[in-house]
């Protein structure tokens, strides 16, 4: 076992959080163990597309594969995570504005681009 360098183990933080569905597999294990299966259901992918995911949080050293008879659970690899992905949620983040000239069709552009935003469900 490797002992990262914090700016090390925040980089692999980052790039799991960076895709939706990956930070989507993270707050579903925060709520407890699951097996791929429940994982795709509860955010509404494929099990292909959650296996993918999960092989690069394993790889970030996020989670972990336990075995349990033919199937594998995955968990969170430390329970702290579970507490730094609350903490993480509890901060608001404040998102500016493209335009700040105040007139109707820029709010309305921003708008446009507000919708199109992909949202997962966790």
């Amino acid at each position: 076992m490797r002992i990262l360098s914090p700016v090390a183990a925040m980089s692999r933080f980052g790039k799991a959080l960076a895709d939706p569905t990956r930070a989507a597999v993270l707050l579903q294990l925060q709520q407890g163990p699951a097996v791929p299966s429940e994982l795709a259901a509860r955010i509404g992918v494929s099990r292909q597309i959650v296996f993918n995911h999960l092989a690069c949080l394993r790889d970030c050293g996020l989670v972990v594969g336990v075995p349990v008879g033919r199937n594998v659970r995955y968990e969170l690899s430390d329970p702290k995570l579970a507490h730094a992905l609350e903490d993480l949620l509890g901060t608001i983040l404040t998102v500016e504005p493209v335009c700040r000239c105040g007139t109707p069709e820029c709010a309305a552009e921003a708008l446009a681009d507000d919708a199109t935003t992909q949202e997962i469900p966790v």
